[in-house]
């Protein structure tokens, strides 16, 4: 399993120099620099009101979505593995003069380091698909909250990870359900972020979690479903045919059979 995690590890490692240069603008780096919000739609209508509350931000890379967080009034602490997107992020807050605080480790080692209880637990946009043991994160997760507290959780939806774009056609490709051990390996030779910077660590490994196991394992992790949501757009594009919309999401052709490209979750802890 470690292989899997180094392996990872090294990628983004060089991914996060190119992700903060923005040179496409995916990650809107100089928006947040200029004090301004870059949450995306989705979560930005869906999270509330946040202000006091305490928040820990897992899967945080270099802390884009982190630092909006405490913009809105909350107490936030991001947590990521790898060391170069914490260096970069501890690097912005203090450019920015801002408070939150960031913490390099496995998200499966999250209990272990950070201090206290939170309201909330945020895992937005790319995240449970590099973790090979759903069930072992909800208990993470469950560990993390105060009684009353909450995970907030928006993602890719499982069923679309299971298409891909072959021969101008979005066909099945890969299985539902990935094994812990058996992840499904990528070799792209450059980033999703629209740079075409070559990257030398390409090898990744990825899972695919179905929304009963993520759904199922937070209940047996103590917490309860508050609402799930299900939506037609997503927060970059994910097949070549996508086009964009005017909140900034991504959406597939309306005359195009409709999948659905995303999920979220409201999780409560009992």
């Amino acid at each position: 399993m470690q292989e899997f995690f180094d392996a990872n590890r090294r990628s983004w490692d060089e991914r996060v120099a190119i992700h903060a240069e923005d040179e496409t603008g995916f990650y809107q780096v100089a928006k947040v620099l200029n004090g301004e919000d870059k949450l995306n739609a989705i979560e930005a209508r869906e999270i509330g009101d946040i202000a006091g509350l305490r928040i820990a931000h897992l899967q945080c890379h270099f802390g884009l979505d982190s630092f909006c967080l405490e913009r809105r009034g909350a107490d936030v602490v991001g947590l990521d593995f790898s060391p170069a997107a914490i260096a970069k992020a501890r690097e912005l807050a203090a450019t920015m003069q801002l408070k939150t605080r960031f913490v390099e480790g496995n998200v499966y080692d999250a209990r272990r380091l950070l201090d206290g209880d939170f309201d909330m637990v945020y895992v937005t946009w790319g995240a449970i698909n590099w973790l090979p043991d759903i069930a072992g994160w909800a208990k993470i997760v469950g560990s993390l909250l105060k009684p009353g507290g909450h995970l907030y959780l928006a993602e890719s939806h499982p069923t679309t990870l299971c298409f891909e774009w072959v021969d101008g056609k979005i066909v099945p490709h890969y299985d539902w359900r990935t094994p812990i051990d058996k992840p499904f390996a990528a070799d792209d030779p450059t980033t999703y972020n629209g740079s075409q910077k070559q990257l030398r660590n390409k090898r990744v490994y990825e899972w695919i979690h179905p929304l009963s196991d993520i759904i199922n394992s937070l209940k047996a992790a103590g917490l309860s479903l508050a609402w799930l949501h299900e939506h037609d757009a997503l927060t970059w594009d994910l097949f070549p045919n996508m086009v964009a919309s005017e909140n900034g999401l991504y959406r597939l052709p309306a005359d195009f059979p409709q999948l659905p490209l995303s999920f979220s979750l409201k999780a409560v802890k009992g």
